[in-house]
């Protein structure tokens, strides 16, 4: 396969320029800037297009197994592909949950059979997400996880959180922490401030981060093994994982795009596709997350795709379930960002490719000869509308729908396999 006469962009290279890729046998086996005459076979005309590595998320919820009516593997990754997604990384609050061999090697088999990308399972930290016993991490990595999280929950117990460092260091998995104090978010449904006052809405302060990421950072520190912490939010969060990288701690973090371009303004209307966790917070910690881009505090961004039914979500705002999808917002969202905020485009797909490669030890987010051919092109140009209509997942529950984005995803290929393109 020839991908022709697009602007190829690898941030792992810092390559920037016009010209043809070459593809056989899953891998790629030739770029050529300015493009060249020899071209023969499958081709895809990407002129006018940005050529750049397959993009790779690191947290995304697929629900299956057990709850295949929000989303399942097959739904899921066919979302991936139209969002340009070529390997994600499925979070492990399933039912069962993923907290032993069997359900991670399912879970590869299914995805096997009906993916479309490529999924790696993260494993749970403690058994049945419950804080209070380690599963069987050593097992779930011979069977296949690449990084263990017991997302939607934190682990409370600091004891518990430093046997998984220990454990994680041992098996070479990264130790995924979803930082927050359950005790101060209480029944919490939206960022506390003068909104939730106004709203009548019960507020999930920003110390309720903020003290997490301090006890994470401390324990990793203590047992000198690195720790990732997932959708940070908050402007205080962020300032003490910049000073705990100034004093030489392992600590990597990611943000979400939702935080990134929404803030708490968006529950006003008491739409429940603004209710996540964390939740929306004020417009200062959201140019705080910003700065956090600009300066490199941050090291990644990552979805938190959270498919909900239709049904949930229609519940009251007290009620409905937190989360938002997100696979397909994606990289319309980086280019939002990369045009409103003057950031370095190369910098900025990094986050999406090369350096979660690298916290998670993958073979992947580069475009290079040799690399595997996991490629996404998408025109910056084109404008489109997100809609119901338009979404490949199962479950709508987007924060975004209705709005007009620049930037779509053209096609994507995975291993050299076209797995989607744009009609």
């Amino acid at each position: 396969m020839w991908i022709k006469g697009g602007r190829i962009l690898d941030p792992a290279g810092g390559t920037d320029v016009v010209g043809d890729v070459f593809l056989d046998e899953g891998r790629i086996k030739g770029i050529f800037p300015g493009g060249t005459p020899k071209a023969t076979g499958d081709l895809i005309d990407a002129a006018g297009c940005w050529v750049i590595p397959g993009l790779i998320d690191m947290h995304v919820h697929l629900r299956e197994p057990g709850y295949e009516y929000k989303e399942d593997i097959e739904s899921g990754t066919r979302a991936a592909a139209a969002g340009g997604v070529t390997t994600l990384v499925c979070m492990a609050n399933t039912q069962p949950v993923n907290d032993n061999p069997a359900v991670t090697e399912y879970i590869l088999k299914r995805a096997r059979a009906k993916g479309c990308v490529r999924v790696l399972p993260a494993g749970a930290v403690t058994v049945g997400l419950k804080g209070e016993e380690l599963a069987e991490i050593g097992l779930m990595r011979e069977a296949g996880i690449v990084a263990i999280s017991d997302d939607g929950r934190p682990i409370e117990q600091a004891v518990l959180l430093r046997r998984a460092l220990e454990y994680a260091a041992t098996f070479g998995v990264l130790l995924m922490s979803h930082p927050q104090d359950l005790g101060l978010c209480g029944a919490g449904v939206m960022h506390e401030g003068a909104l939730s006052s106004a709203l009548g809405l019960e507020g999930i302060p920003a110390i309720a981060e903020d003290i997490m990421v301090a006890r994470d950072i401390l324990v990793a520190e203590y047992t000198k093994v690195p720790i990732h912490l997932t959708h940070l939010s908050t402007q205080g969060s962020l300032e003490i994982v910049r000073r705990a990288k100034a004093r030489g701690v392992q600590v990597s973090c990611d943000v979400t795009p939702h935080h990134l371009l929404l803030t708490e303004a968006c529950v006003c209307g008491y739409d429940t596709n603004a209710k996540m966790y964390p939740p929306l917070r004020a417009e200062e910690d959201r140019r705080a997350l910003i700065a956090g881009l600009k300066d490199g505090t941050i090291d990644c961004i990552a979805t938190d795709h959270a498919p909900h039914a239709r049904d949930e979500k229609d519940l009251d705002f007290d009620l409905a379930p937190f989360g938002t999808i997100g696979l397909e917002t994606l990289l319309p969202a980086l280019i939002t960002l990369q045009v409103e905020e003057g950031l370095d485009l190369l910098d900025l797909l990094a986050r999406v490719s090369s350096r979660p490669a690298g916290l998670l030890a993958f073979d992947g987010g580069r475009l290079q000869e040799g690399a595997r051919a996991d490629i996404t092109i998408v025109d910056p140009a084109k404008a489109w509308t997100l809609s119901e209509d338009g979404i490949h997942s199962k479950s709508k529950n987007s924060a975004f729908l209705g709005r007009t984005f620049t930037g779509k995803v053209m096609a994507t290929v995975v291993e050299g396999v076209l797995v989607y393109e744009a009609r």
